[in-house]
């Protein structure tokens, strides 16, 4: 009978034996020895024996984490979302990236020398004194210039012959049909970055057929930018290179300038973004070739950056790889900081070579409760906390405060939260006859149906206490956000023994009653007023959260109708303004209060212009205030005027307020160098690993308990021998 090993079958007991260097011929060994062997197994050191990782990663830094959805786009000139932007941000490199540490959030230069030079010019191109009056700029120009000797990642498509011709850029349809994937292009290039790759990048965001999401906005700011989309819309992407751009143009191999119209101070904070990140002509010679696109071989799915990571594996159904650049140009550890950071170790690796992290895998994860139960293994290095799983893992405190669970200190798990820039608020449209307008009625009705929509409650049901309830248009974190009393919403709350005190529902009825809805009655129809809230949210597990805003309004007798719709839907409802009302929501581009109240600007009207004002709010004095405070340093005349649009918003309540997520985020001792950066995408080549510590404790987390298969297979063969003797007692009398 062949071996145990030689079958390539395993049991857990027999795994062990092997890796105690033990193998079995089944069928020989009498109890008292197979008990033997059970005894010596349960000494043995027989390691996790449910490890997901490939050994050899054990010798390497490497980052476990995981995904959920594909990365819909990699282009930097596409891509517009968190799930994109944590795989692009690691490989492209803008001229300027936000500091790691310190807070408020500060631009430094990531490949620029230093920060630009900023000149003013005026409408005949003349360049202005310093202090200049702000009518008088016609123009802003942004020079940069680069550090030279920064090289792109190793890839095929800057790769030479010896004779000095690109080597892939002109491939006929046998050799096309010959790859399937970009690993097999056996010849890898390099070169240097140069200030023409910048430019080149602001070209390919112009290009109609890129169909870049800023476009339209870069259109009302860059000089000559909607002039040179139209001349190049029929060109190749590749040709554009050698088509002039007046406002984006080449000074020298290293330094190149940016013309904006006018003065628009938040545009610097547009060139920390990967938007304006470098892009080799070579990229789009290369992935333009026909073929290409049918097997997934294009810039959307395999970037060309200077950072310090390169994706080495793209393969959404499972895995996502990022593994150190070996050209990358270096970089060093912030430092400094906060005062703070000192204290909690965050400067510990202070001017240490970046990056620290070798490898990093991104599994792919549907499910929420595999992906929780691999983290408190010690799979995943850091998990953010699903509603499921929140008890689990977060206790409160008598004070309100919140703390970990003893089985989350008992594995020095770390928690981190932050509030994020971001805001979430039911809007009306102000477009519609019942909900909008200016009239005293309709802002009395919006007014009451704020005080009545509780987000307090909203938060502690559905977010498990995740946020804090908004009270302006700004969150935490940005310019002109007002602590305490002095940043109340006072049609909303009252300010009670040094909290704000949400106002109770008989304040809401009686803004009722003077809007003309005495106990929530129409009377144009003399029954319940009905009001209808249009959402996409029309799966199962929207309901409860549908039932909660039905609730809510019948508060005041207001009978909410819900008009679910699939997603496409809902979006042409709020183009066309026949949405009455609405949930929505924005994340920062930039740490700028701009960012947030151009939401209400009525030039931004989404019906009438197309913009990101989904409520259509028009008041003329806002849009006043707006216009002066945009483009203004930021300085006590900007913070006053701030507070006066904070005040505008509340009065006219065109939004319901609604609430600031917080963030949770859980991670193992092992993982080093964590705080929370809102702004910032790059910051992976921060962190830091100590893999001998994650070793230690997934061995203590998951060696397999075999105690239970030692005394089961005893009692086994306890009850087994006396059916053996048996047995052979039966045999030796038939051979008699």
């Amino acid at each position: 009978m062949s071996s145990l090993l030689s079958r390539h079958i395993f049991t857990p007991f027999q795994a062990g034996l092997y890796r105690c260097g033990i193998t079995l011929q089944t069928g020989k060994l009498r109890a008292p020895v197979l008990l033997l062997f059970f005894v010596f197994l349960t000494a043995c050191d027989t390691g996790a024996l449910n490890a997901p990782y490939a050994e050899e990663d054990e010798n390497q830094s490497v980052l476990y984490q995981s995904f959920s959805e594909r990365p819909k786009h990699l282009d930097p000139a596409v891509a517009y979302s968190a799930n994109e932007y944590t795989f692009l941000s690691q490989v492209y490199e803008p001229p300027f990236q936000y500091h790691y540490l310190k807070r408020p959030y500060q631009l430094v230069p990531l490949t620029a020398t230093a920060m630009p030079e900023i000149h003013y010019l005026d409408a005949q191109g003349t360049k202005l004194a310093a202090g200049a009056d702000d009518n008088a700029i016609a123009f802003t120009d942004y020079v940069i210039e680069i550090a030279p000797h920064i090289q792109y990642q190793p890839h095929p498509a800057l790769a030479k012959t010896a004779q000095g011709d690109y080597q892939y850029h002109h491939l006929n349809a046998v050799q096309i049909n010959a790859v399937s994937t970009l690993a097999d292009f056996t010849g890898t290039g390099s070169r240097e970055l140069t200030a023409d790759d910048y430019v080149y990048q602001i070209k390919r965001l112009a290009h109609p057929k890129v169909q870049s999401p800023i476009a339209e906005m870069m259109k009302n700011y860059i000089v000559g930018f909607d002039a040179f989309a139209q001349q190049v819309s029929t060109k190749p992407k590749v040709e554009i290179k050698d088509i002039p751009l007046a406002g984006a143009e080449v000074l020298s191999r290293y330094q190149y300038r940016i013309r904006i119209k006018g003065k628009y101070p938040q545009f610097i904070f547009w060139l920390a973004m990967p938007f304006f990140s470098p892009m080799p002509w070579e990229a789009d010679a290369f992935y333009e070739q026909a073929g290409f696109a049918d097997k997934n071989i294009t810039l959307d799915w395999f970037p060309l950056g200077t950072g310090a990571y390169l994706l080495a594996e793209n393969n959404p159904n499972r895995r996502m790889t990022l593994v150190k650049n070996p050209l990358f140009h270096g970089e060093t550890y912030p430092t400094e900081g906060e005062p703070e950071d000192l204290q909690t170790g965050l400067l510990a690796d202070a001017g240490k070579s970046l990056p620290f992290i070798d490898k990093m895998v991104f599994m792919l994860e549907k499910e929420t409760i595999p992906y929780w139960t691999k983290f408190l293994q010690g799979y995943y290095d850091a998990s953010g906390i699903a509603s499921d799983s929140f008890d689990q893992a977060i206790q409160f405190t008598g004070s309100g405060g919140i703390a970990l669970t003893d089985s989350m200190r008992e594995k020095n798990i770390q928690l981190e939260t932050s509030v994020a820039i971001s805001s979430f608020y039911m809007g009306f449209n102000m477009l519609d006859a019942t909900v909008g307008g200016n009239s005293e009625q309709a802002r009395k009705l919006r007014q009451a149906i704020a005080i009545a929509v509780d987000y307090e409650e909203y938060i502690s049901i559905f977010r498990n206490g995740r946020g804090i309830a908004a009270q302006g248009v700004l969150p935490p974190g940005i310019y002109g956000f007002a602590e305490d009393k002095a940043g109340v919403n006072a049609y909303v709350y009252d300010w009670d023994n040094g909290a704000a005190r949400r106002k109770s529902i008989d304040a809401a009825k009686q803004l009722m009653s003077e809007a003309g809805y005495v106990n929530g009655i129409d009377p144009k129809t003399g029954s319940a007023l009905i009001l209808y809230f249009d959402t996409a949210a029309a799966g199962i597990d929207d309901r409860p959260t549908m039932n909660w805003y039905r609730k809510q309004f019948d508060k005041l007798g207001i009978n909410l109708v819900i008009r679910a719709t699939d997603y496409n839907r809902f979006q042409e409802k709020m183009r066309s303004g026949n949405a009455q009302i609405f949930v929505w929501g924005w994340n920062a581009d930039y740490p700028d209060p701009e960012n947030f109240f151009f939401l209400l600007y009525g030039a931004n009207s989404k019906v009438q212009h197309g913009g990101e004002n989904a409520s259509n709010y028009h008041n003329p004095e806002f849009d006043r205030l707006f216009e002066q405070m945009r483009n203004m340093d930021n300085s006590e005349q900007r913070y006053r005027i701030i507070q006066q649009m904070q005040e505008q918003v509340r009065h006219d309540a065109p939004w319901v307020l609604g609430f600031h997520p917080k963030n949770f985020s859980l991670f193992h001792s092992w993982y080093k160098n964590l705080k929370p950066n809102l702004m910032a995408n790059n910051t992976l080549k921060y962190q830091r690993i100590d893999s001998a510590e994650r070793a230690e404790k997934r061995q203590a987390w998951n060696a397999p308990v075999f105690w239970p298969l030692v005394l089961a297979s005893v009692v086994f063969v306890l009850m087994l021998m006396p059916a053996l003797n048996a047995y052979r007692r039966r045999v030796r009398e038939t051979l008699q």
